[in-house]
């Protein structure tokens, strides 16, 4: 019998928490999630014995008092982009936050903890800080004394995701071209659910305690190829051209600078390896990931995009 009822959640208010707490739920673990914002997320009470706490995720006696009862604590903060905040950081939000989880989890002597990493982070060789300062972290996970295990996804797909909206987004601009940075840049995008079920797989196996899990769907896409998906499934024409590496530079430069930072440096820095696994952890873990043709129709042709939770509105009668 698990001794793990209740899990912590940093960063659960996110894409792919919402999804792990509503399936944690449903495994029947009681659900913490601290934020610094809880009244913009408050859509999250509708399930059911979700803890949504308020605190100060940064102050570490907040931090401390947060995490208490909790029996396992998994890490998802991330950012794909600094801002002026000094909480948007690279090494801010990736490194020193995690050591500050670490020492709470030790101090509070909670033993499972799991973190949420990037394919190819490495801490010295990677090509761009995003990458770099998500491997600095997984270094401190895996030196701990803790019950740790690190997971590393391609880009994460599904209804709420950042990466098939936008650039469907982008796609309905009226224009017979779209002008795409870093064409031939490689993937193999993971469904969310298939990341959240490795997760879930991994709490109470010991087997999984200091490992490193890569995630990734079952097939490999160019950049180009996964635009010109999305248009298809969309049911829009547009000439693709891709852009060499000095025009790819030169758009970061620009969209780096705008509001919401479509496209940054280090973005282009990022896209410089493939985004693929050479084992797919998740196959290790008994899971078997489903490609992204075969589920962005649900929500590109506008099905809802919240089912994920309609069975506990449906329950909590709201």
């Amino acid at each position: 019998m698990s001794k793990i009822k209740k899990i912590s959640i940093l960063g659960g208010t996110g894409f792919l928490g919402q999804a792990l707490a509503a399936r944690l739920i449903k495994q029947g673990y009681q659900v913490s999630i601290p934020t610094r914002q809880r009244e913009s997320f408050r859509e999250l009470l509708v399930l059911p014995g979700l803890q949504l706490v308020q605190t100060d995720t940064h102050n570490q006696a907040a931090l401390i008092q947060a995490l208490q009862g909790s029996d396992a604590v998994i890490n998802l903060v991330g950012i794909l982009n600094e801002t002026r905040s000094t909480t948007q950081k690279f090494k801010t939000a990736h490194v020193d936050f995690t050591q500050q989880l670490l020492d709470a989890c030790e101090e509070l002597n909670i033993q499972r903890f799991l973190q949420m990493s990037a394919l190819k982070a490495e801490p010295e060789t990677s090509p761009s800080e995003y990458l770099r300062t998500k491997g600095q972290a997984e270094a401190l996970v895996q030196k701990s004394s803790l019950n740790t295990t690190v997971f590393r996804p391609s880009v994460i797909f599904g209804a709420k995701d950042s990466f098939v909206n936008k650039f469907s987004a982008l796609l309905k601009m009226p224009s017979p071209f779209f002008f795409l940075p870093v064409p031939n840049a490689r993937f193999a995008p993971v469904y969310v659910d298939d990341v959240v079920e490795g997760i879930v797989l991994s709490i109470d196996n010991p087997e999984t305690y200091k490992k490193r899990y890569s995630c990734c769907g079952p097939k490999i896409y160019s950049m180009r190829e996964l635009i010109q998906l999305i248009a298809d499934t969309m049911g829009v024409k547009r000439k693709i051209i891709g852009l060499n590496p000095f025009l790819s530079k030169l758009v970061a430069s620009f969209l780096g600078v705008m509001p919401g930072k479509p496209f940054t440096k280090d973005n282009y820095q990022s896209l410089q390896i493939n985004n693929i696994c050479e084992n797919n952890g998740l196959e290790k873990l008994g899971v078997k990931p489903v490609s992204i043709e075969s589920i962005i129709p649900q929500y590109l042709q506008k099905r809802d995009a919240n089912l994920s939770f309609d069975e506990f509105r449906r329950t909590a009668g709201r």
